[in-house]
């Protein structure tokens, strides 16, 4: 049981890794305000992907079906919540409005990776080929995540040495989520499971329509921004029917 746990721990730590990656890009590339426009574009498109095709349908796959969708809409809330918070305790700091969106990004990211871990968690359990390719698979998708959500903090004027601690901080909520996959959601019944996923897909959704879109619109932009937007999601499509189950 402990051998299977650390590599539970050793397969999340690979989205983990791919979204520090993306993060430390974004440190050494000049980044401008249509660039990273586009990123924001694409890791939207890539997380409504994870939410339509990888949360949801097994999610709604319990019975019965309402208690997801309940969990789905109470996901939304509590990102509002989240984001409140955040604002607030910006206000407090002296922060501003940049900084507490870019912040509220950074937590949506911290979400879904939370999410990656909980999926590998319970599949390692199921079966270790399985936990593999999600790993595997989520590796390609997180990177752009990680370089939009760095960049934004860049462009909020968050120090360098901050930003470089959080993009550290991305493993904590993936090796969390695998953590709680493998101990906890495998002995509990089936539709907690899947209401934690759909509580996750609820508050990605929020994530991408409150923040991400909104942030991607701020200052310079390309028109180019929805068909990045379709491609992210058409990337991690590609990476389901290619490394799914």
């Amino acid at each position: 049981m402990i051998s299977t746990f650390w590599t539970v721990l050793g397969l999340a730590a690979l989205p983990a890794v791919g979204n520090f990656v993306g993060g430390a890009l974004a440190e050494v590339v000049r980044v401008s305000e249509r660039a990273l426009s586009l990123a924001l574009h694409l890791a939207a498109g890539i997380v409504l992907a994870v939410v339509g095709l990888e949360l949801m349908p097994e999610a709604l796959a319990g019975d019965p079906p309402w208690v997801p969708l309940v969990a789905f809409v109470a996901g939304g809330a509590l990102f509002i919540g989240l984001d409140r918070v955040i604002g607030y305790v910006q206000g407090r700091l002296g922060g501003d409005d940049r900084q507490a969106g870019a912040l509220a990004i950074f937590s949506g990211v911290s979400i879904d990776l939370f999410s990656d871990g909980v999926m590998i968690g319970t599949a390692t359990v199921l079966n270790p080929a399985l936990g593999l390719l999600l790993a595997l698979g989520q590796v390609p998708a997180d990177i752009p995540e990680g370089f939009a959500a760095i960049a934004t903090l860049r462009r909020a004027g968050v120090r360098r040495r901050t930003r470089l601690l959080l993009a550290a901080a991305f493993a904590i909520p993936i090796l969390l989520g695998a953590t709680i996959g493998y101990f906890a959601l495998r002995q509990a019944p089936e539709l907690a499971t899947l209401a934690v996923l759909a509580l996750t897909g609820g508050a990605l959704t929020t994530v991408v329509i409150e923040e991400m879109v909104s942030e991607a619109h701020e200052g310079d932009t390309s028109k180019l921004g929805p068909i990045f937007l379709t491609a992210g999601f058409a990337i991690f499509a590609a990476i389901t029917v290619y490394f799914g189950d």
